[in-house]
């Protein structure tokens, strides 16, 4: 997620522009503190509704957890992994350092 500036706005305009194209959330803050989030329009957010598109992109970004993504969703946690699970969006990501460690104390 990128950091745009009021001063941003006027100046780099066609990178919000890009940044959304590209699906990706953007935060517009004046003096440091965030004003306004920037939600890409995508297919996800015409279905699903705006809370739902936010919660599943900042889920996507690692910005927040599973539980407080489906509480912004207002949808509780089984049906918001539901929703990830249409979407192909992982529900458990374990880093590749912990699943060679896993296996290896499985094996021995």
């Amino acid at each position: 997620m990128e950091t745009f500036s009021i001063r941003d706005l006027r100046e780099r305009t066609g990178d919000l522009v890009r940044t959304a194209e590209a699906g990706q959330l953007s935060v517009v803050a004046k003096h440091g503190q965030p004003v306004f989030v920037a939600v890409p329009f995508d297919q996800a957010l015409l279905e699903q509704g705006v809370g739902v598109d936010l919660a599943i992109k900042l889920y996507d970004d690692g910005t927040i957890s599973l539980g407080k993504a489906a509480k912004l969703a207002g949808l509780g946690q089984e049906a918001f992994m539901q929703v990830l699970g249409a979407m192909a969006i992982p529900v458990v990501r374990y880093p590749s350092a912990d699943v060679a460690d896993e296996v290896r104390s499985f094996l021995e």
